[in-house]
C-alpha cells in the first residue's frame, strides 16, 4: 500500500510538470512585438505622471594631433522634464530674462548666424522611441537575436520606420527584457528632420526602479561628423541624466497614520538649568535651523542628494582634518552632494557641499581633501550663512528658482582667507605629503576651463576656475608638476561619471564599483570630458518600490522565458 501512494503522488508531480511545460511553450514573434509595442505605449502613458530633473552637458569637439578628439566649448541645459504626449521641460535658470539678456542673445545671432543652436528639450527625446505611439503600422521591427545587460537578458531588434510615416521616427536598435518585454535600451536616430533641425545619434537607457517599473535614466548622444551647413560639420558628445522621479513623495507616506506608543512617564534626564539656552546656543541653534531649511529646500527640488554613504566618506576626511588640527567645531560639519554635472563646492552654514560632477573629476583623496579643507576653512572662520533663511515663508518659490533666489557665493576677502587655512589644515593632516596631486588637478582643470566655461560656471557658489586661470588655492596649483597631458601615467583629472552614480528614483548617490582601468594611451585620459553610459542592468526585487507606481498596464505571460520561433509579423 505504502509502495502504491509513492506510485501515485509521483504520477501527480509529473502531471504537474507536464501541465506547467504545456503553459510555458514558447512564444510567436507576432505575441511577443504585441507585449513590446503594449508596454511602450503604457509607458508613454504613465511617464504624465512625472516630472523628473533632467540634465544635459554637451561638448563640441575639435582635433588635438595627440590627443584626438578634445573638447574646444560646451553647453548646458538643468530643467525639469515632462511627458504629455510630447516631451517639454521647464528650465532652471540663474540668468535675468530682460531686455539686455534678449539684446545680447540677438546680437549673437547676427554675429555668427550659422552657429549650432542646441536645445536641451531635443537631447531629452532621446528618452522615448515615439512619444506619439509605437505600432506596427509605422514601423517594421526584425528579431536580431538574444543578449544580457548585467543581469537582465535581453531580445534585441532592429527597428525601422515605414515609408510615408511622418518626421522624426525612430530607426535604430532595441534591447527588450524578456520577463515583461519592456524596452529598456534604445540606439539609433531619428530620420526626416524638418528644415534647419538636425537630430543626433543617442544611446538611451532605462533602469529598473521596481517591478514592472523601467524609467528613462541615462542617454548619451555623439556625432563625430554631422555636416549642418554648406561647410559646417558638428562633432559633439553629450550626456543627459533624468533623476528625481519620487519627488511628489519624497517623505514617507504613512507618517500621519503610523501608530507611535509613547512611554507611560516622560523621560528627562537633564537637570532643570540644562533646559535653557546661552545666547551663543540659541545663535548657534538659529544658524542650523536656516541651513537645515535651505537644505530640505534643495532636496525636495531635487538638486541635492539625501544622506548617505557617500557623504559619509566626505565627512571621514573632514574628521581627518579636524583631529590632526585639534579642532572642535560645533554644531559639527556636515557633507552633501550637489546632484549637478558644473565643478563647484561651498558651504551652507556647518555644511560643506561638493557637486557631483566634481566628485567624479577628482583623481585622489588627497585632491578631494584639498577641496574639502578650502570649505573647512570658510567654517572655521564663521563665515556663516545669512538667516534669513530661518523664516520657513522665504522657501515658498518654485524649484525652477532654486537658483535665482540662492547664492552662496563669498566674497574675495573670504575666499583667500579660506585659501590661506585650508593650507595650515592641509600642512598637519595625513594628506600632508600629497597636496601636489591636488595642485595638479587644479593645472589641468585652468588648461581646460577656458574651453568649458559651462562646466566651470557654478551654479549656487564661487567658481573655481575661470578662463585659463585658478581662482583658489592658487600656491597649490603654482607648486605641482608640470602638467604634460600627453603623459599616459599623469592622472591629473578624472572624466565626468567616474566616481558616482545617481538612483533615478531615490536621488540617492553611491561609489561605482567598476574596476579601476589604466589607461594604454593620452586619448584614454580625458579629463573633464563626457563619455558614453554602459549601466549595469538589475531587477528590483518586489516590494521596492510602492504599489502605486506599478506600470501593470499588460498582463504577464504564464510563460517564464520568452523564445521566439521563426515566422513573419
Amino acid at each position: 500500500m505504502r509502495r502504491f501512494k509513492i506510485a501515485v503522488v509521483l504520477m501527480l508531480l509529473a502531471a504537474t510538470s507536464l501541465a506547467q511545460v504545456a503553459a510555458e511553450k514558447p512564444l510567436k514573434l507576432d505575441q511577443v512585438l504585441d507585449r513590446v509595442i503594449a508596454q511602450e505605449n503604457a509607458l508613454v502613458d504613465s511617464l504624465h505622471d512625472y516630472t523628473p530633473l533632467a540634465e544635459t552637458y554637451i561638448q563640441e569637439l575639435r582635433t588635438d594631433p595627440e590627443l584626438g578628439l578634445v573638447p574646444q566649448t560646451d553647453h548646458y541645459f538643468l530643467s525639469k522634464a515632462g511627458f504629455n504626449g510630447w516631451v517639454y521641460e521647464r528650465p532652471f535658470d540663474n540668468k535675468k530674462k530682460g531686455v539686455v539678456h534678449r539684446l545680447d542673445k540677438f546680437k549673437g545671432i547676427l554675429s555668427n548666424p550659422f552657429t549650432m543652436k542646441y536645445k536641451g528639450v531635443g537631447f531629452l527625446q532621446g528618452a522615448l522611441l515615439d512619444p506619439s505611439g509605437f505600432d506596427l503600422r509605422n514601423y517594421q521591427v526584425e528579431f536580431v537575436r538574444r543578449e544580457f545587460l548585467g543581469d537582465v537578458r535581453c531580445l534585441i531588434f532592429d527597428v525601422t520606420p515605414k515609408q510615408g510615416t511622418g518626421r522624426g521616427r525612430f530607426q535604430g536598435r532595441i534591447w527588450v527584457e524578456d520577463q515583461d518585454y519592456h524596452i529598456v535600451r534604445l540606439s539609433g536616430v531619428r530620420i526626416n528632420e524638418p528644415w534647419f533641425q538636425y537630430y543626433f545619434h543617442f544611446d538611451s537607457w532605462r533602469v529598473n526602479m521596481g517591478p514592472g517599473l523601467w524609467l528613462p535614466a541615462y542617454i548619451y548622444s555623439e556625432e563625430s561628423d554631422r555636416q549642418y551647413s554648406l561647410v559646417r560639420h558638428a562633432r559633439l558628445k553629450a550626456q543627459t541624466r533624468l533623476w528625481g522621479y519620487d519627488l511628489k513623495n519624497p517623505n514617507r507616506q504613512d507618517e500621519l497614520t503610523t501608530v507611535i506608543v509613547d512611554a507611560p512617564t516622560a523621560v528627562n534626564d537633564r537637570s532643570e538649568t540644562s533646559q535653557d539656552r546661552s545666547p551663543i546656543q540659541a545663535y548657534r541653534a538659529w544658524q542650523r535651523q536656516s541651513e537645515d531649511n535651505v537644505l530640505e529646500k534643495l532636496e525636495r527640488a531635487g538638486l541635492l542628494a539625501p544622506h548617505g554613504d557617500v557623504e559619509k566618506v566626505l565627512e571621514t576626511v573632514v574628521t581627518n582634518l579636524e583631529v590632526t588640527n585639534n579642532l572642535d567645531i560645533q554644531p559639527e560639519v556636515r557633507c552633501r552632494v550637489l546632484l549637478t554635472a558644473p565643478l563647484e563646492s561651498f558651504t551652507i552654514g556647518h555644511t560643506i557641499v561638493l557637486s557631483r560632477g566634481l566628485l567624479d573629476t577628482l583623481p585622489d583623496e588627497a585632491s578631494l581633501a584639498m577641496v574639502l579643507a578650502h570649505e573647512l576653512g570658510h567654517v572655521k572662520l564663521g563665515h556663516q550663512l545669512d538667516t534669513q533663511w530661518a523664516f520657513n515663508d522665504r522657501m515658498i518659490f518654485s524649484d525652477e528658482d532654486a537658483f535665482r533666489r540662492l547664492t552662496f557665493r563669498r566674497d574675495p576677502a573670504e575666499e583667500e582667507a579660506a585659501d590661506k587655512t585650508a593650507l595650515e589644515l592641509l600642512k598637519n593632516s595625513p594628506y600632508k605629503d600629497k597636496l601636489s596631486e591636488g595642485g595638479l588637478f587644479l593645472r589641468a582643470l585652468a588648461a581646460r576651463s577656458k574651453d568649458l566655461p559651462n562646466l566651470v560656471s557654478a551654479h549656487l557658489g564661487n567658481r573655481i576656475a575661470m578662463g585659463d586661470q585658478v581662482l583658489r588655492m592658487q600656491e597649490l596649483a603654482n607648486s605641482a608638476p608640470e602638467l604634460k597631458m600627453s603623459q599616459v601615467d599623469q592622472i591629473a583629472a578624472l572624466p565626468l561619471g567616474a566616481r558616482l552614480k545617481v538612483d533615478p528614483w531615490s536621488d540617492r548617490v553611491e561609489l561605482l564599483k567598476a574596476k579601476p582601468m589604466a589607461p594604454t594611451s593620452a586619448r584614454e585620459k580625458m579629463p573633464f570630458e563626457v563619455t558614453p553610459f554602459l549601466p549595469y542592468l538589475t531587477r528590483k526585487p518586489v516590494g521596492s518600490a510602492p504599489a502605486s507606481t506599478q506600470t501593470a498596464a499588460v498582463p504577464k505571460s504564464d510563460a517564464t522565458k520568452a523564445e521566439l520561433v521563426e515566422g513573419k509579423q
